[in-house]
This record gives structure tokens, C-alpha cells and sequence, in this order.
């Protein structure tokens, strides 16, 4: 199949799905781009290549090359424990807690969105004004005099909690946002010229709205669904290319180390009950009988954000589709995997 007859059948596929967002897909001297629906329906916008989409979970990789960051620097290590490296008192917290059981979700502190217990992200907000979390330390009445929900080191627990903590531990040793941190060291470096942890309030041009669809045909945005300011657990904003460009600057070594990048994309804990499917510092991989890593998956999901890519290291393979509803991303992904 040449590349037309590939881009016509992914055309068919956005109609048949309904889907809107943007892909981006890059392997060797192929490119596969397109995008479908609206960026805002209000005002019928098309969703564009260079539309910026909320990935949600999908930029939690950004904190752990953060840290790394950090690490290689000589200011924390992997080893560093939670309570030396916060001036915040966590009555409750294991005080053994290290950076590397945050890294791996296996620290075991209590998950102020635990997602084995509940599954719609916008009930957290029905209590607490969304519009009031802006930066790390707002989340901390969620999680901070809770107990842990899990001894430290059982098992691996994804816990959103533990990117919260890594983000307060940057921003304590860098002396600087979160956000600033990330998009000076990450995003700048990478060429992400359009990528940034924007407040949903504020939002630059060319950034798509979610959208919350119900079973009886009706939509409402997802503005009051989020935190006003995406961080450390998720909520930048990036297009389809960028995360491309994040891939290709890191694997070429353009943000850490070659050292370090192996240290970050190293297998370290068996996910429960799917057998090929580890957990390292940068996030979900596929292995093989092997042991090889076949790919690297990102995932986020939020109410009206849909995000899924992965990056195939032996062919140096790319695919990124983000959507701006609440599903979508994952089966386009298959079939853009399925043909290219």
C-alpha cells in the first residue's frame, strides 16, 4: 500500500470511528499525517496538524526526564528518599519512600485518584473548585494526612500521587515551577516549540476543547472535568509533531545522557496480570520472549481527552494520535500500526 492509498484508508477509518483529533505517524522517510472533527464544535473549527491537544497521564514521561535530569546533575538520586528531599511533613508516608518507588508506582502512598476504585475523574471535582489547582502544592489537602493505601515496594500500584510528589521534589530542587523546569529543559530542547502546561482558562490559539459526549446525544466541554493547570500527573498540551520531536530528542540524546536514556527506559516492574507489559521510569513498554522492549506506550485518558502513542526502538517507528473526546486515540492507533 503506497503512501495515498494509506492516508485514504486512515481517512475512511477517522469517518467510520468518528474521530476527532490529529495523528502524526513517522517511520524511516514515511510520514503519515492527517486530522478530522472539530477544535471547538461551537464555532465548527477543524481540528488542524498543528491543533495543541490535552494528553493528560500521557506526560507523566516529562517528570521522569525531569528527575533525571536532576539525577544526572548530582543534586538527587534514584535513591533519594522522600522525606530528605521535601521540606512538606507527611505524618502517615513510609519514611523509606524513594524516588524510585515514586517512579515505579510502587511507593504505595495514598492515590488522590485511585483508578482501581473509581473511574470518572470529574467527581473529584464535585467538592473542590477545579479552577483553584494550579500548581503541585495545590493538590496536597487531596493526599497529604491520608494514610497508605499499600506497604512500600508490594507491588506495582499505578498512583497519581507519586507524580504529584515528584513534581514538588523539582520544584524544591530546581528553585523553580514545575512547569517553567519542563518547558526550559524538556519542551525548548526538544524543538516543542508549541507544547506548554497551559491553564485551561487561558488557553493560546490552536488549542482544541474536550468533549464530553453522553448516551443521549448531548455535549458540554470539559473545562469544569480538569484541573485549571495540567502538572506533574498529567495536563500539558502538545500537537500530534512535538511528541514526535520529544521522541526523536531523546533517543537522541539531546535531553539526558546515553547512560541516563537507558536508565530511564529500562524495564523494572511486571505490570499485574499482562504478561508482556512492564512499567520503567518512562512509562507502560512491550516486551518480548526475549526480554526486549518492542515498544514504548503512552497513554492518557480524562474526561474529553483521549491520547495513545508508542515508539518502536529497532525501527525507529513514531505513531501519535491525540483526540479531544473522551475515546478514539487507542483504535486509530491499531490502525495506523496495522498498516505502516
Amino acid at each position: 500500500m503506497n503512501e495515498e492509498n494509506k492516508l485514504n484508508y486512515l481517512g475512511e477509518k477517522q469517518e467510520e470511528l468518528r474521530f476527532s483529533g490529529t495523528f502524526y505517524a513517522a517511520k524511516g522517510n514515511e510520514i503519515l499525517e492527517g486530522s478530522s472533527g472539530f477544535a471547538n464544535r461551537s464555532e465548527k473549527i477543524d481540528n488542524q496538524l498543528n491543533t495543541r491537544f490535552a494528553i493528560a497521564s500521557g506526560c507523566k514521561i516529562f517528570t521522569s526526564v525531569a528527575i533525571c535530569i536532576l539525577v544526572e546533575a548530582g543534586k538527587i538520586s534514584f535513591k533519594s528518599r522522600l522525606k530528605d528531599c521535601l521540606d512538606i511533613d507527611f505524618p502517615y508516608f513510609d519514611k523509606n519512600i524513594t524516588i524510585h518507588h515514586l517512579l515505579t508506582h510502587t511507593s504505595g502512598v495514598h492515590d488522590y485518584f485511585n483508578e482501581e476504585i473509581m473511574d470518572d475523574f470529574e467527581l473529584l471535582w464535585k467538592s473542590r473548585p477545579v479552577y483553584q489547582i494550579r500548581s503541585p502544592k495545590d493538590f496536597l489537602p487531596m493526599f497529604q494526612y491520608e494514610r497508605m493505601q499499600a506497604p512500600i515496594s508490594s507491588s506495582f500500584q499505578y498512583n497519581n500521587t507519586g507524580y504529584i510528589l515528584l513534581g514538588l521534589i523539582v520544584e524544591q530542587v530546581a528553585k523553580c515551577s514545575f512547569s517553567e523546569f519542563v518547558e526550559e529543559q524538556i519542551f525548548h530542547k526538544a524543538g516543542m516549540r508549541n507544547s506548554g502546561y497551559f491553564e485551561i482558562d487561558r488557553l493560546p490559539e490552536m488549542t482544541a476543547l474536550g468533549y464530553i459526549d453522553d448516551s443521549e446525544g448531548n455535549w458540554k466541554t470539559n473545562i469544569y472535568s480538569l484541573p485549571a493547570k495540567g502538572g506533574p500527573d498529567g495536563g500539558a498540551y502538545v500537537t500530534a509533531e512535538d511528541m514526535f520531536r520529544f521522541w526523536e530528542a531523546l533517543t537522541n540524546h539531546q535531553l539526558l545522557s546515553k547512560e541516563m536514556t537507558q536508565t530511564l527506559l529500562k524495564p523494572r516492574e511486571a505490570v499485574a496480570a499482562e504478561d508482556d507489559i512492564y512499567y520503567g521510569y518512562c512509562g507502560y513498554m512491550e516486551l518480548d520472549d526475549d526480554e526486549r522492549v518492542v515498544k514504548f506506550i503512552q497513554m492518557g485518558y480524562d474526561p474529553g481527552v483521549n491520547f495513545r502513542a508508542v515508539y518502536y526502538p529497532d525501527t525507529k517507528t513514531t505513531i501519535v494520535v491525540c483526540s479531544n473526546e473522551s475515546e478514539g486515540a487507542y483504535e486509530l492507533l491499531k490502525e495506523i500500526e496495522n498498516i505502516i
